[in-house]
């Protein structure tokens, strides 16, 4: 066989893979353990062996092999590792100049502020008031919060020739949001009082620990606080964890363990005050019907914590959410509200994080859906291509309905055979591919193909249709 015959019968071969949907995740059992294998698809070059290595499956063609490599458990490959996802996709980088920190391209920013924008949307729906706090404080601050005693050798201090006093970029954003509330005299009736924020956080880890998004120096977190009395947390920690549970599940997390984290060595605050926190927040467990495991010393030096830690396609677990109990920090900052008495009381302290690090967890879903996300995330929704030059104009005209439809469309009208082009949408991991040709511009249609191959030729009225519902983001986002 010559070799432009071989090339093109490994382009169908390599098109067969991809159109029946063989990359994607298969699970099979064995005993009472699911075990999930993932199979990546690999075309090895100038094979000289014909078997097949040990746990894979292997197809040989015209002397070169495609294999099929399982993975099992916590062992991953390196084709699904978020950071090769990541380039592939063209999502971020990140480099030496800035290490530990995350350079954001066009498609990756595409995905963070679709996450931003349904977290910003459920939390409001949810009676949180989204606020924003400086990214630079006094470091007298931070040594009236505990934090510099606690965390000062993980702190970026920073100072000016004209101001003599030392600044520091803030690590996290608990002693903003008390100054926002301590800015008026509160009363019993302003309370529960809701703040959420997308904090920018900068924390030096060491470089050895540094692991593209799963460990970053710079990050945001999806931080709120709640502002309460004692009589309150039960029914604040119940909401929060009902929002916690419906988020989650938009993202395609129907599992997850929770852990009760108690007082660690290193803490503010009598054992008096502990007992206190640490009861209230395992009531409030209880009550929102969570089960969990001790974690003892594990706590933040502030209060107690319940962590929430997602089991992702291969049973891999990350802690992402948090719920503190803090008894302490309002007090260190001379927080107050005036009673039903007219006397002045400290609040109770709620911190909540659904996501964490919006950074990490974008980190996880990749790893997670293996770069192929739900339509409603990825950053291009639908591809729309062309079959010859020809029909660029009609193209550029159903990408133009599309994205004023609100979807996230591409136009790909390249001098590329179309089979060129469905292979670099799947590249791409785009959900939908549009196909236009002279036919579809004669018929005002489009031929729209998923990612498993299917495909089916439609009016372009039907096609915004049907891709605006598969397209949907969660409730939230629609206001509903």
């Amino acid at each position: 066989m010559d070799r432009s015959s071989l090339d093109i019968n490994l382009r169908i071969l390599y098109l067969f893979f991809y159109v029946h949907g063989l990359n994607n995740a298969l699970t099979h059992y064995h005993g009472h353990q699911q075990w999930r294998v993932d199979w990546i698809v690999r075309f090895e070059h100038q094979t000289t062996s014909t078997e097949a290595p040990p746990d894979s499956a292997g197809l040989l063609f015209s002397g070169r092999s495609v294999e099929l490599v399982p993975t099992y458990g916590d062992a991953i490959v390196q084709d699904i590792d978020h950071r090769v996802l990541g380039s592939k996709l063209d999502l971020f980088h990140q480099q030496e100049e800035g290490p530990g920190m995350v350079f954001w391209h066009p498609r990756g920013w595409k995905l963070y502020r679709a996450i931003e924008d349904y977290i910003r949307a459920e939390m409001a729906h949810s009676g949180f008031l989204e606020i924003r706090t400086p990214q630079v404080l006094a470091r007298s601050l931070w040594e009236q919060s505990g934090h510099w005693d606690k965390f000062g050798a993980s702190m970026y201090s920073l100072s000016h020739e004209d101001d003599k006093r030392p600044f520091c970029l803030k690590p996290m954003n608990c002693p903003g949001h008390i100054q926002v509330f301590s800015q008026r005299t509160r009363s019993y009736q302003d309370m529960p009082l809701r703040y959420s924020e997308f904090g920018a956080c900068h924390r030096y880890e060491p470089s050895g620990s540094l692991q593209g998004l799963m460990r970053t120096r710079a990050f945001v977190q999806d931080d709120a606080h709640v502002f309460c009395s004692i009589e309150q947390v039960d029914a604040e920690i119940r909401n929060f964890c009902d929002l916690l549970k419906r988020i989650y599940t938009q993202f395609g997390f129907h599992e997850y363990k929770v852990f009760f984290s108690t007082r660690p060595n290193l803490r503010m605050g009598s054992d008096f005050m502990w007992d206190r926190a640490e009861a209230a927040l395992s009531e409030a467990a209880m009550a929102a019907g969570l089960s969990f495991d001790l974690q003892p010393g594990e706590g933040a030096f502030y209060g107690p914590k319940l962590e929430f830690h997602l089991t992702d396609t291969r049973g891999r677990n990350w802690q992402c959410g948090t719920v503190q109990l803090d008894l302490f920090l309002p007090e260190r900052l001379n927080a107050h509200f005036v009673s039903n008495e007219g006397r002045p009381h400290t609040p109770v302290l709620i911190h909540h994080a659904v996501l964490g690090s919006i950074e990490r967890f974008i980190a996880i879903l990749l790893e997670h859906y293996e770069g192929w996300l739900p339509s409603w995330l990825a950053p291009e929704q639908v591809s729309v291509a062309t079959v010859t030059s020809n029909n660029a104009a009609y193209a550029d005209r159903v990408t133009r309905l599309f994205q004023s439809s609100g979807l996230r469309a591409v136009l790909d009208s390249r001098a590329e055979r179309l089979g060129k082009k469905i292979v670099d949408a799947r590249e791409r991991c785009i959900p939908t591919l549009a196909v236009v040709g002279p036919r579809d511009e004669a018929n005002q249609t489009v031929v729209l193909r998923s990612k498993r191959g299917v495909q089916e030729t439609v009016t372009v009225a039907n096609a915004v249709k049907y891709l605006r519902e598969e397209c949907l983001p969660p409730l939230a986002l629609r206001g509903v």
